[in-house]
């Protein structure tokens, strides 16, 4: 710096630099004397443009200095920077020529102490619970036992071994794994996307949709399970329709997506244990129920037996139950010959006295009367008015068939096109279609053979292609003519 500025004395011209110039000198005195430093400062104003560049302040009660990630720096970070946070910052001092001023590039942030880590994750902490992500009323009860198990969790670990160790011991059950980074700047967005992905399968697919979740991790320092806390893994969490349960470090560990599971689980071998019943002490409970309802059922049919025994004591025996209408039937037996001769007489003598009153000359006169009354009714019967009647009917007649042929005509026309309309369908939905695109239908008398083991044990196959059969080792069968429907006939 000091060769730039040289002393003029008096009468002497000094030296004329350009702002580059001396943006330039500046710049290098400075990446010369400080380059690659560590900052431990207060995280202030912090800015994330669309660009994905990072633009903070480090502060402490004296001094601000600028500082700036590029987006790829940003990516590589473990822990982003937020306000208010206490920070050490990794980097190298250089100036902005543009705006006069000197900056930090940061390549990497940590925390400055544990005691800075817990702070910003009770930060995060209340605020997730603002937004009602470890509400009870989400949480969701686990199935009694899941079908298919879905494992969010490293696939080399010690984890999914003793996951799967353990349901096998309990209860098999079928378990998907989604692999994922447990740890470092990968682990959330992976996390994330393992627990989305499990809800976006479809139940009964070829991949089965799993009943439970279980996100799984080892035991690690607070660093090691940071991922855990990021909003992106606990957001996804809350929103799972799967049940989830969270089996993330030890017993001691805490992580925030325990608060946003349906439940945590000590360990990951404590996850299976809750995931899934002992199946023996399922048999077991079965059997015990069993016996237990055969001996109500045995109880149940002695008590009914020995209350039917009961009651069958207290009725009167059969034999006492029919003396009665035993007697009464046989007085009434012999009352019912003397009442049928008298009656049989009663009639009689009505018939006679009936007789007596049948005159010839009364029946004559009855029957001169309706015979006139009869001729007078037949002389009102006209042959004209008749044919009258009778012409005009049948015109009415004839008009009702014609409109009655015209409307049967529509309707059988309608019919018809209806049915060319189904044929055409079924000729292009129908198998005939899909052998003219290079297919065969290999046969086996009346049996369709798809395997190769059918085909071997067949002791003759015909091979069907579009234009006709053909017989293995002979001739090509004939292809069979569809028969023609017989056509609807007018019905006039």
């Amino acid at each position: 710096m000091s060769d730039l500025i040289e002393d003029a004395g008096p009468g002497q011209n000094a030296h004329e630099y350009t702002v580059s110039e001396i943006s330039g000198a500046v710049k290098r005195v400075l990446e010369g004397e400080f380059g690659y430093v560590r900052v431990r400062a207060e995280v202030g104003r912090v800015s994330r443009p669309r660009s994905g560049h990072l633009y903070f302040d480090l502060k402490d009660d004296r001094a601000v200095l600028n500082a700036v990630s590029w987006k790829g720096q940003v990516a590589r970070m473990a822990v982003q920077p937020e306000e208010g946070m206490e920070v050490i910052a990794t980097g190298r001092m250089t100036t902005f020529p543009g705006g006069s001023r000197y900056q930090l590039i940061v390549d990497n942030v940590e925390p400055a102490g544990e005691g800075a880590l817990m702070a910003m994750l009770e930060k995060r902490k209340k605020a997730l619970a603002a937004d009602g992500l470890f509400a009870p009323e989400r949480k969701q009860p686990l199935p009694f036992l899941p079908e298919v198990i879905g494992v969010v969790t490293s696939p080399s670990g010690a984890v999914i071994r003793d996951i799967l160790h353990r349901l096998r011991d309990r209860f098999p059950r079928k378990v998907l794994v989604w692999p994922v980074a447990v740890q470092g700047q990968n682990c959330a967005a992976e996390v994330a996307r393992a627990i989305e992905g499990f809800n976006a399968l479809t139940p009964g697919g070829a991949l089965p949709r799993p009943d439970l979740i279980i996100v799984a991790r080892g035991g690690g320092s607070i660093e090691d399970l940071w991922g855990f806390n990021e909003e992106i893994v606990v957001r996804a969490a809350a929103a799972s329709d799967i049940p989830l349960i969270s089996a993330v470090g030890h017993e001691t560990d805490t992580t925030l997506i325990d608060f946003a599971a349906d439940r945590r689980a000590p360990t990951p071998t404590a996850a299976a244990e809750m995931a899934v019943p002992v199946r023996l002490e399922l048999l077991g409970w079965v059997d015990d129920q069993g016996a237990r309802m055969t001996r109500g059922m045995g109880q149940a049919v002695l008590l009914r037996r020995q209350r039917l025994a009961d009651l069958s004591r207290a009725l009167p025996r059969p034999e006492q139950l029919v003396e009665g209408a035993r007697q009464r039937l046989d007085k009434w037996g012999d009352r019912l010959d003397p009442a049928l001769r008298a009656a049989t007489q009663r009639r009689r003598v009505k018939l006679a006295e009936a007789a007596a009153h049948l005159r010839p000359g009364l029946l004559r006169n009855a029957i001169t009367a309706k015979r006139d009354r009869l001729e007078a009714r037949i002389s009102r019967l006209r042959p004209e008015a008749l044919t009258r009647d009778i012409t005009q009917k049948r015109r009415d007649l004839d008009q009702v068939a014609a409109r009655l042929a015209a409307v049967a005509r529509a309707d059988l026309g309608q019919r018809r096109d209806r049915l060319a309309a189904l044929e055409r369908m079924r000729m292009s939905l129908g198998y005939e279609e899909t052998l003219a695109r290079g297919y065969a239908v290999v046969r086996s008398g009346e049996q369709v053979i798809t395997t190769r083991v059918a085909a071997e044990a067949a002791t003759a196959l015909e091979i069907q292609f579009r234009d006709g059969r053909f017989a293995v080792g002979g001739k090509p069968a004939k292809k069979a003519m569809p028969k023609k429907p017989p056509e609807q006939g007018s019905l006039f």
